[in-house]
């Protein structure tokens, strides 16, 4: 059951309002003052909140924008005798859902009800959906050097800094781009991802930056290019090491100058992203040999992160292990398997070329192939 709250000095409007949302089932409480209000949406959980603008001690407003600051996610809907569109602009920008007028129209009033709620609803789902998405994105181990990964990682994460992010194949690249991305201001907007080496030379640009048509042969419509896609978001650019010469001087323009122009087009488009990139080049070793340049490195190495290969943290193979054995058993709908200590303690001594990426590929396969138990036969056989 929805649970709201009426915050107005008039008894009379209170017990009206009162009535008519307690006949349609919802949970209703009062506050006389928006002292009081404030005090109760503090300490309470309220889906929508019902409040009047002119009250004394402390107007609507006031409790609107204090619930805000407090984190609170009550949809306010704002009541007032004085229904003029100043009111109404400044409880907008405040965060108000709406701004309805007294005496109030009984349908406009609960069609307006039910939609808050439906907005607290939504909220809350995406706030669940976030932390499940967090989870499978959670960076696993206790390692030393993956410690410091994500400590750099809450460093950063808030921050509008470029970052790169290093290491080999399979080791976790993507999975510290997400974690940025969703630990930072520009999570409730896209994460645009790029494979910069899966797609040929003389795409790459109208990938990146779209193109209009006719721009090329078998241009038959315009294309809104990654950068544009991920406006006001992310953009990870994945093995960054292997995007052309021309490309990276228009990804440099456009970090420069926050603009980009379509391939075919001359209208340069304002886009707001932050980049993130990786790779597992030596891109210094790329500089020298002509084959990155200097300029965009410094502009996308503002922080960069290494991530270290599974052979350098052996100590998080049971923990990865342990999560794969799960998530996989999620996946198959089957019971959780496990790993015998001296099994798991051969998983911990294999030379792990793939990264992270290979031992998940390993512990499927001993989740298909071994029975509840996986052995050091098992590990031997199939790893």
């Amino acid at each position: 059951m929805a649970k709201l709250i009426i915050v107005d000095d008039e008894k009379s409007i209170r017990a009206a309002l009162r009535d008519i949302l307690e006949y349609e089932g919802y949970d209703v409480e009062e506050a006389k003052d928006g002292e009081e209000g404030l005090d109760m949406i503090l300490r309470g959980s309220y889906d929508v909140a019902l409040c009047d603008i002119k009250m004394p001690k402390m107007d609507g407003l006031e409790v609107l924008l204090k619930a805000g600051e407090a984190g609170k996610q009550t949809q306010f809907v704002m009541i007032s005798a004085f229904g003029n569109v100043e009111n109404a602009v400044e409880a907008t920008k405040r965060g108000a859902f709406d701004f309805i007028t007294k005496p109030p129209d009984l349908n406009r009033l609960l069609i307006t009800v039910r939609n808050a709620i439906e907005r607290t609803k939504m909220v809350q789902e995406t706030k669940t959906l976030r932390r499940k998405i967090y989870k499978l994105n959670e960076i696993i181990g206790e390692s030393l050097p993956i410690q410091k990964v994500k400590e750099t990682i809450n460093r950063v994460a808030a921050t509008e800094a470029r970052v790169l992010i290093t290491g080999p194949n399979g080791s976790g690249k993507e999975m510290v781009a997400k974690q940025i991305h969703e630990k930072g201001t520009r999570a409730a907007m896209p994460l645009v991802e790029v494979n910069c080496a899966a797609i040929p030379s003389e795409l790459i640009e109208s990938e990146l930056f779209g193109h209009e048509k006719g721009a090329f042969t078998g241009a038959m419509s315009k294309r809104i290019g990654k950068f544009e896609q991920a406006d006001g978001g992310t953009l990870f650019l994945d093995e960054i090491g292997d995007m052309s010469l021309s490309a990276q001087a228009k990804v440099l323009r456009a970090l420069q100058e926050s603009k980009i122009t379509r391939v075919g087009g001359d209208k340069e488009i304002r886009v707001n992203v932050r980049v993130i990139a990786a790779t597992n080049k030596d891109l210094r070793r790329e500089i020298a040999e002509g084959n990155f340049r200097e300029d965009l490195f410094h502009r996308l190495s503002v922080i960069v992160i290494h991530v270290p290969p599974l052979a350098e943290r052996r100590e998080d193979v049971p923990q990865l292990a342990d999560k794969f054995l799960n998530d996989i058993a999620g996946e198959y709908g089957s019971p959780v398997k496990e790993i015998e200590p001296a099994a798991m303690q051969h998983l911990q001594s294999l030379p792990w070329t793939g990264n992270v990426r290979e031992l998940r590929n390993v512990v499927e396969r001993l989740v298909i192939m071994c029975g509840d138990r996986i052995s050091l036969e098992d590990v031997k056989l199939y790893a």
